[in-house]
């Protein structure tokens, strides 16, 4: 792969995102990784910037409500990352001075925080040189090097061997070069249209073979209207609506057509901490139910 095309590629092309401008912090970084797994940056970025201006630390998140936290977290969607968040917060205020650690293993201790999330920190808040693997890092790989259409199953072990290998030497490059695989992945080479004319790699091997179609079973689509996550989401959005707790018939409201499937939804939202019930049977968010249940 010619890091250096796609390094030169990066620095005219790239998205200027509110993460990645000067002055950002660890925190804050982190804070945008966390919100933007499974969620378009055109969603995310609106939100963040009013995280940003309402917990710059980590300690002001901590110091907040679980119910404030998920009241904020709005329709970005899974809101458990949400509340982990607000777990990470709580740790990082209490055990590391109110500073993101800088090392992978430790960011990995930290609640919330699994492989991607360590490494994309310790890259893009702290210039390390550490490989950083997501869905359309697998995707750009799978083609610039393996000459495949879409990438096999994920194995942490293999996918970060292929992009350490390929990680220019330098500390400052390998961190530029990182967020530009990510970046010509969101970009150009998608998972639904790859714009080869648009792509800085003329070395692609998979274009060398002929662009091969994939022959392996057909990628899974998400649904969303009518699954249990758009039952969850209908719940939550009345009481983040409310700073007190409601009724069972108010949420009842939400999902008419299946009684079954709404109990099912509101029955996992209090196994997943996201909602409580009060002693006399009302229901709240996190932390705003006056009582455990």
């Amino acid at each position: 792969m010619n890091t250096s095309a796609l390094i030169a590629w990066y620095e005219r092309q790239a998205r200027d995102l509110p993460w990645r401008r000067e002055g950002v912090t660890a925190w804050q970084i982190l804070m945008s990784e966390i919100m933007l797994q499974q969620t378009p940056v055109v969603r995310v970025a609106p939100i963040w910037e009013q995280w940003v201006q309402r917990w710059p630390v980590p300690s002001q998140m901590a110091a907040a409500s679980q119910g404030e936290v998920l009241r904020a977290w709005g329709k970005l969607g899974y809101p458990r990352r949400a509340l982990r968040l607000h777990e990470c917060a709580r740790v990082l205020a209490a055990d590391h001075g109110d500073e993101v650690p800088a090392d992978v293993d430790v960011l990995l201790g930290l609640p919330g925080i699994g492989a991607y999330t360590a490494r994309a920190v310790a890259c893009f808040a702290y210039g390390q040189r550490v490989p950083v693997v997501d869905t359309n890092v697998r995707r750009v790989v799978a083609r610039a090097v393996h000459g495949a259409a879409e990438p096999g199953n994920p194995s942490t072990t293999r996918d970060l061997a292929d992009v350490d290998a390929l990680l220019p030497r330098t500390r400052a490059r390998a961190a530029v070069f990182s967020a530009a695989l990510m970046e010509l992945g969101a970009t150009v080479c998608t998972a639904r249209n790859a714009d080869c004319d648009r792509c800085p790699l003329t070395d692609c091997a998979w274009v060398g073979a002929g662009r091969p179609a994939h022959t392996g079973p057909a990628r899974k689509v998400q649904k969303f209207a009518g699954t249990d996550r758009q039952v969850r989401g209908r719940l939550l959005d009345v009481l983040r609506e409310t700073h007190a707790p409601v009724e069972r018939a108010r949420l009842d409201q939400v999902w008419l057509t299946d009684p079954a499937q709404r109990d099912r939804a509101l029955d996992s939202l209090l196994v997943d901490g996201l909602v409580e019930q009060t002693a006399d049977g009302l229901f709240a968010l996190a932390g705003e139910g006056g009582s455990d249940r």
